[in-house]
């Protein structure tokens, strides 16, 4: 049940705000470099976040399919659950 996963970390998350935009796949379609590029930038984030192991656990929990959480994208997380299961 998401309503009790906790989410008080999410206020001091560094993607917040203005580069939102980087964790997520634009509605458009994006080349390969570009979205490595985004990626690249997100992560970047992600390493300096003071909540990074939060936020990861957070989608861990939830399997959320989009976006970069914890400083993995979808494919690396369903690695990630892959290799814990297995």
């Amino acid at each position: 049940m998401v309503s009790s996963v906790d989410r008080s970390w999410q206020p001091i998350a560094l993607c917040r705000g203005n580069n939102s935009h980087l964790f997520f796949p634009p509605s458009t379609s994006e080349r390969k470099d570009e979205r490595t590029r985004r990626e690249e930038r997100a992560k970047s984030i992600c390493r300096v976040c003071p909540v990074i192991r939060e936020c990861l656990d957070y989608a861990l929990s939830i399997n959320e399919p989009y976006g970069i959480w914890g400083g993995l994208t979808e494919a690396e997380r369903r690695q990630l659950v892959a290799a814990r299961a297995g």
